[in-house]
């Protein structure tokens, strides 16, 4: 009866529900279009996402971005002549590596700038680590990708220690809170796994490059755009002359950094590697996992995340290579190809510092 009663209803509704299936079949019909053989989404913000589509259609190319230079006075290259033959400029698989001398600080300003270029620093401040931060942010105000923006990425477990410096415009420091660990070297292995998860939580909507350094440094001359590339790593400034035989990299099959005696280029550092946002995720995220799974089976790599670090760019090649300019220790002199000191360490205690 009842089901009687609700059919007699609809019936009598018949018109309104006649008129709401065509309207719903002319908004379905506005919202596609027939190809082929199938019905396609065609509403113009689906095109606009639909990646294939736009490359099969070629549209966008005339909307890219065109870097234009201006007239400008410099030397004509001479290539009879390299501006350096005391030092390799030209890896193997064609990555540069940049020297003092190898490069036009404006040819290459005016390339950057019209790009709009965003640049992130990464360092990370944990316990009595942050007395470094007045020093480190001063000196990369006047000398650290000068008149472009910058993203000063403070990792730490004392925001409220972190400094009150000022900076230029278009440059910021965000503080990110962070855990400390109780040992130095889990420290140092977990900014990996933190510089990973930032990346894709937030550098990749306000940065286009991440560069990521230790702190206890101070920048002592320029160091801009020149370094900037897919992934670039820095040779090591105990290392540089060195034989890949006495590398210290991990030697033990068992870990994930393992690089066999008769395998490596070079011996990157761990205080200054970075290259594009997408790239720095993935290296970074590559090396967390594996330093978890080192964990996982007992093993912590000699040099910790500087190993594994080694290991990636070993089998994932740099498309920049930074001389150890960009990385000193005073205390190791000056030899004569060292013809600037850009990025040094800060004199310090490190028994005093570690660990506390």
């Amino acid at each position: 009866m009842c089901a009687d009663k609700w059919i007699n209803e609809l019936w009598k509704r018949k018109h309104h529900i006649f008129i709401l299936i065509i309207l719903l079949f002319v908004f379905w019909l506005s919202w596609h279009t027939y190809s082929g053989r199938m019905w396609i989404p065609s509403l113009s913000f689906y095109c606009s996402l639909n990646f294939d589509h736009v490359r099969k259609d070629g549209s966008y190319l005339d909307h890219l971005l065109e870097i234009r230079l201006p007239r400008m006075n410099y030397s004509q290259p001479n290539i009879m002549n390299p501006p350096r033959t005391d030092v390799l400029v030209m890896t193997p698989w064609f990555a540069p590596i940049i020297w003092d001398g190898t490069f036009s600080t404006d040819i290459l300003n005016q390339q950057f700038k019209q790009r709009d270029v965003r640049v992130g620093l990464t360092l990370f401040a944990i316990k009595k680590y942050v007395v470094f931060l007045q020093l480190f942010l001063e000196t990369a105000e006047k000398f650290f990708m000068v008149g472009y923006k910058v993203n000063y990425y403070v990792l730490t477990d004392r925001p409220e220690a972190v400094p009150n410096v000022t900076l230029k415009e278009g440059r910021s420091v965000v503080v990110l809170k962070t855990q400390s660990n109780a040992r130095w070297q889990d420290i140092s292995m977990r900014r990996m796994e933190m510089i990973s998860l930032f990346a894709k939580k937030q550098f990749i909507g306000e940065v286009d490059y991440i560069v990521c350094v230790d702190v206890d440094m101070k920048f002592s001359d320029h160091v801009g755009v020149e370094i900037l590339s897919d992934v670039f790593g820095t040779l090591h400034p105990g290392f540089y002359k060195g034989q890949r035989q006495r590398f210290t990299y991990e030697r033990r099959s068992e870990s994930q950094a393992y690089i066999a005696s008769d395998e490596g280029d070079f011996y990157y550092a761990g205080g200054f590697f970075g290259g594009t946002v997408e790239e720095v995720y993935k290296l970074t995220n590559h090396c967390s996992h594996a330093i978890l799974t080192d964990k996982a089976n007992g093993i912590e790599a000699i040099w910790h995340d500087e190993s594994h670090l080694n290991k990636y760019l070993l089998t994932h090649k740099p498309t920049k290579i930074l001389s150890p300019e960009y990385l000193w220790d005073n205390n190791m002199g000056v030899p004569e190809i060292l013809k600037k000191r850009r990025f040094v360490a800060v004199p310090k205690n490190h028994n005093q510092i570690r660990n506390k």
